[in-house]
C-alpha cells in the first residue's frame, strides 16, 4: 500500500483530501509537525508527498528542497498561487508537479496515479518486499525511498531515471523487459522520445552497477529489449552484447 502524505496547515482542506484519497486504497497521513517537517517525513517514510506552499514557520519552497537532501520521492505541490512563476518556482525547488487551489479532485488523483507510476512502476504492481521500499534480485536490492542500489555492502547513489530503470527492470528481473515498457516507466508520452534516450540511461545503469562490481548485470537482447540477470554475481553471467 502507498503512502501519501499531506502537508496541508488548513485542517478542512487536510482532511478533504485525506478523505478523498483514501478511498483509493491509500494510506495517508496528515502533516502536524510544521516546526520540523523534514523529521516528520522521516518518520512517516512516505512514497508520495502534496505538499502546500503557504506553511507556518517555512514556506513549502524551503520543505521541498530539505526533503530531496533525503528522498527522492514524488513531490506535488498544492497552492493557492497560480501564477507561472511559482510552478517554476516548485519545479526549481525540487517539486514534480504543481496543482493550484481550488483543488480539482480528480485531476490530482490522475497526478498522484501517475507520479507513483513513474517513481515505482506499474501503478498497482510492484514488488516491493513487505513493509519496506525495496526491490531485490539476489543480492541486488534497490531502496526506492532513498534512490540507493546497494550489492554485498556497497551502495552507490541514483538520479532519477537510473532508479526508474532500475525498478522496471528488478521487478521483472531474470525476464525480457521491452524498449516500450522501459521508456513508459520512464516517461508517460513516448511518442515523442528519442529511443537513443533509452540507451543512453541503460549505458548510465551499467556504469552505477559497474561502480558495485556487477560489470555485466544486464543483458541486450538484440530487437528485444533488456534484461536483468535474476541473481547478478560479480563475475557476470552470460555473454553481454553492449549498444
Amino acid at each position: 500500500m502507498y503512502r501519501i502524505m499531506i502537508v496541508e496547515d488548513d485542517e478542512k482542506i487536510g482532511a478533504l483530501l485525506q478523505d478523498y484519497i483514501g478511498r483509493y486504497g491509500f494510506e495517508t497521513h496528515v502533516a502536524s509537525r510544521f516546526r520540523d517537517l523534514a523529521a516528520e517525513f522521516e518518520d512517516v517514510r512516505p512514497h508520495l508527498l502534496l505538499l502546500d506552499i503557504n506553511l507556518p514557520y517555512f514556506d513549502g519552497y524551503y520543505w521541498c528542497r530539505q526533503i530531496r537532501l533525503r528522498s527522492n520521492v514524488p513531490i506535488i505541490f498544492l497552492s493557492a498561487r497560480s501564477g507561472e512563476m511559482d510552478q517554476v518556482m516548485a519545479i526549481e525547488n525540487g517539486g514534480d508537479d504543481y496543482v493550484a487551489k481550488p483543488i480539482p479532485l480528480d485531476l490530482l488523483m490522475a497526478k498522484i496515479k501517475s507520479a507513483l507510476r513513474r517513481a515505482y512502476g506499474e501503478y498497482a504492481g510492484g514488488q516491493a518486499q513487505p513493509g519496506t521500499d525495496t526491490v531485490a534480485a539476489g543480492s541486488l536490492a534497490l531502496d526506492i525511498g532513498r534512490s540507493e542500489l546497494s550489492w554485498r555492502g556497497t551502495r552507490v547513489p541514483l538520479s532519477k531515471n537510473e532508479r526508474q530503470l532500475a525498478h522496471a527492470l528488478l521487478r521483472q528481473a531474470g525476464r525480457i523487459v521491452s524498449r516500450e515498457e522501459l521508456l513508459e516507466a520512464l516517461w508517460d508520452d513516448v511518442q515523442f522520445v528519442d529511443d537513443n534516450t533509452l540507451t543512453v540511461n541503460v549505458t548510465r545503469l551499467r556504469r552505477k552497477l559497474e561502480e558495485l562490481g556487477l560489470k555485466e548485470a544486464i543483458d541486450t537482447v538484440r530487437g528485444q529489449g533488456y534484461r536483468l540477470q535474476a541473481d547478478p554475481a560479480e563475475d557476470g553471467g552470460s555473454a553481454v552484447a553492449h549498444e
